[in-house]
């Protein structure tokens, strides 16, 4: 007996001794992997173009970020002839003058730059607008800035802004201030132009102005007996309730919309249009209005007499194109699409459109399995023919020359490499002469001049700068304006991220992502494994495959020892219709097996990953998908940090959760086609570390959503960790850092098996 009590003393003496003396990761490592941080990448990255904008006499102007300072130049459309914009010496006398303080030349710091005449520049500073004549460097003071309420929507001729008063529309005279009102019925719950989706809401109004400005195109929103969602501040005292309507997934009652038409003039006019009332549905977002309120999926004709919507089903498997009469509120049906899962008209755009002046329409479907453009009569609404087509899909219309007959689209999956590369293509209606603009085999961004004379393309790929052209609409380069120099970053210890292709959980399909590795990655080491994930449907883990000096935090924790990978699973968007639709209706798959297959893949190839010592995070969707991970593969996956998780969609809004799941349907035995999406019911099953956060303020993502899981694991009797943000939203504002460091702790202790740095302090980094 005595031996075995000496034997156990000496145990306990060991672990004590191993356990104070455990090894720990110093301050410097953090800092080292700080360095990596977007904050202080960006810097590094030189000759950038921003802020460009196109002027009336054929001129391209851009702002140009060299080592030197900012240099404001310009490029003739015509010839492609680069120069500055203007003296920028003279420039800065003047201001200086004009201001009477010290302006650099080097330093301009010029917003809302573009040329009002042949040789007068219009520009502002600190919120004060002023002109300047180049023949002789003149400066006139015009005051100072018109601040737009950013509740208000103003008209296409910029002389009228709506907004809303008391749950009725109103609009107000620009140079007047003179108001009216053009709706009086609007009350409580039953308001005009009402921004709330439940899961986002605004006092801006909804509508869609006629070209004219002379007709408004809104609703009146009902969600009377709509459910509300709850939230409480943090503070000393009572604590502030939040209250607004939320509808859920299998709730009776959901936002419905009456559509009508507002004729201003003397005596307002309102018409409501001749049909039911519509369920608030778009399709292409979880709400029927664009950041700024433009009421989506409406296409006024020019003259404002006729106005074409969409009205899509509650489950989002029908979409009906129709056409009303803006005098009698009349409407006809044009076309009627059914899918089995949903329907949606882009990736990224609305892409039906309106020929008035043809009597054409054109119509975007998935009908293929990829998503296409096909010509309608309108008249008839029957089919002219199918203009795009291919294994390869049609993302956004740009723009439609409607003299020439010719579409400019932007496009993927269609050339040789990675199918996320966007390019820029043009098509005639018939669907003859495919042409691909942008040739470079890249990553594109486009913007086409508002004159639709040429356009603006920037190219890269993950691990190369981007380069800006000018090129005409026929693709043919106007000139190059140079490419970034990310020189200082290299030299600063930038690492490329790698680009890679795997085979899904079928071992067919190619799958696409991005790997990180540490600066000083050595084969014959081992290094844990860190998944970042963002699951979709509505989009995936990587998005951008172009270039960025960071993505997030990526690169910095794999600085801290890890090897970082995240992937586009089947699932989400910018593939076919097949592979969007691969887990519709169980949304608790998150693309979790594609990224346990990519990871087993990756492993084969880079001898230090090590698949005994996997993490995973993600953020909302991702936080969602990451705890699923811990609880549903408990032993690929290890350790997870999970913040601002929809844990379980019945507690989300009613639109998501209902379009990529399907309508609630309960079973006789109590259970429900959403049981498979709910991570509390599968709590039992925790065997790895768990960390899981969420604002208490969180509008987007309510922390319900959180205290289920919490609530089933505490049932459980789990051990996990918990971190609510106090007064916090969706993201953590203030606290980012705190989170960030957090995320980094736990994977460093948890994975590493080390101890990370005592409160290290982001902040002054």
């Amino acid at each position: 007996m005595k031996k075995s009590t000496t034997l156990l003393s000496l145990a306990f003496m060991l672990s004590v001794f191993l356990n104070y003396g455990q090894e720990s990761m110093s301050s410097e490592m953090y800092e080292h992997a700080a360095k990596y941080l977007a904050k202080n990448m960006a810097p590094l990255v030189h000759n950038e173009i921003q802020n460009p904008s196109w002027t009336t006499n054929n001129e391209f102007i851009y702002e140009l970020d060299s080592k030197d300072g900012k240099k404001f130049m310009k490029a003739n459309l015509s010839n492609g002839k680069k120069t500055l914009a203007f003296d920028h010496k003279k420039m800065a006398k003047a201001i200086s003058t004009k201001l009477e303080k010290n302006i650099n030349e080097e330093n301009l710091s010029l917003n809302s730059l573009n040329f009002i005449a042949k040789n007068t520049i219009g520009f502002s500073i600190n919120g004060k607008e002023y002109t300047c004549n180049l023949s002789n460097y003149t400066i006139t003071d015009k005051g100072n800035i018109e601040r737009r309420n950013r509740n208000e929507y103003l008209s296409p001729n910029g002389k009228i802004a709506a907004y809303i008063d008391n749950y009725n529309l109103w609009i107000k005279d620009v140079a007047t201030n003179e108001k009216t009102q053009l709706t009086f019925d609007g009350k409580e719950n039953y308001g005009y132009a009402t921004n709330n989706a439940g899961w986002t809401k605004g006092d801006n109004p909804v509508l869609k102005w006629s070209p004219n400005s002379d007709k408004i195109a809104t609703f009146q929103q009902d969600s009377r007996g709509v459910g509300e969602m709850y939230l409480t501040s943090t503070n000393v005292g009572h604590p502030e309730l939040q209250a607004w309507k939320h509808p859920l997934p299998g709730d009776s009652i959901v936002f419905k919309l009456e559509r009508v038409i507002i004729h201003l003039g003397a005596t307002p006019k309102i018409v409501r249009l001749k049909k039911a009332s519509d369920f608030q549905r778009s399709t292409i977002t979880d709400h029927v209005a664009g950041r700024n309120g433009e009421f989506y999926d409406n296409d006024w004709n020019q003259e404002g007499s006729q106005l074409a919507f969409v009205s899509s089903s509650r489950d989002h498997k029908i979409a009906h194109l129709q056409l009303a009469n803006s005098q009698t509120g009349e409407v006809s049906s044009l076309l009627k699409e059914e899918t089995k899962t949903y329907y949606e008209s882009g990736d990224g755009m609305i892409n039906w459109q309106i020929l008035y002046d043809s009597n054409e329409f054109i119509w975007y479907s998935e009908r293929d399995n990829w998503g296409h453009l096909y010509l309608y009569d309108l008249s008839t609404g029957n089919l002219k023919n199918q203009i795009t087509k291919g294994d390869w899909l049609v993302k956004e219309v740009r723009y439609v020359d409607k003299k020439a007959r010719k579409i400019y689209f932007i496009g993927a999956g269609r050339e040789q490499g990675n199918p996320y590369y966007d390019y820029l293509y043009s098509i005639n209606f018939d669907g003859s002469n495919l042409k691909l603009l942008t040739l470079e085999n890249a990553a594109h961004r486009v913007e086409i001049s508002p004159y639709n004379n040429a356009f603006f393309d920037i190219y890269s790929t993950a691990s190369t700068a981007p380069t800006y052209v000018l090129r005409n609409m026929d693709g043919k380069k106007i000139a190059d304006l140079g490419t970034a120099d990310i020189s200082e970053l290299i030299a600063n210890g930038w690492q490329e991220p790698i680009e890679f292709k795997v085979k899904a959980r079928d071992n067919e399909t190619d799958l696409y992502g991005i790997l990180f590795l540490p600066s000083d990655y050595d084969k014959n080491k081992s290094y844990p494994i860190l998944n970042h994930i963002y699951p979709g449907p509505q989009s995936g883990s990587v998005g951008y495959y172009g270039f960025s000096p960071a993505r997030s935090d990526r690169q910095a924790l794999a600085e801290l020892g890890f090897i970082v990978v995240g992937v586009d699973a089947m699932g989400t968007p910018g593939r076919s219709k097949s592979f969007h639709d691969a887990y519709y209706g169980n949304m608790g798959d998150n693309g979790l097996p594609d990224n346990i297959a990519m990871i087993k893949q990756l492993a084969q190839r880079y001898s230090g990953m090590d698949t005994t010592r996997i993490g995973i995070w993600g953020h909302s969707g991702g936080g969602f998908a990451s705890t699923d991970a811990l609880l549903r593969y408990p032993d690929f996956y290890d350790v997870a940090v999970s913040s601002s998780g929809n844990h379980d969609n019945r507690n989300y809004e009613a639109d998501w959760g209902e379009k990529w799941q399907g309508l609630l349907v309960e079973n006789p035995d109590g259970s429900t086609n959403y049981d498979s999406q709910a991570n509390q019911l599968l709590a039992q099953n925790l065997k790895g570390k768990l960390l899981i956060t969420h604002g208490t303020m969180d509008d987007n993502v309510p922390p319900s959503n959180t205290m289920l899981v919490v609530d089933a694991l505490i049932k459980a009797n789990k051990d996990f960790d918990l971190i609510l943000y106090p007064n916090k939203r969706h993201g953590y504002g203030d606290m980012t850092n705190y989170m960030t460091r957090k995320r980094w702790d736990y994977f460093v202790k948890h994975l590493k098996g080390v101890e990370p740095p005592k409160e290290f302090d982001l902040e002054k980094l």
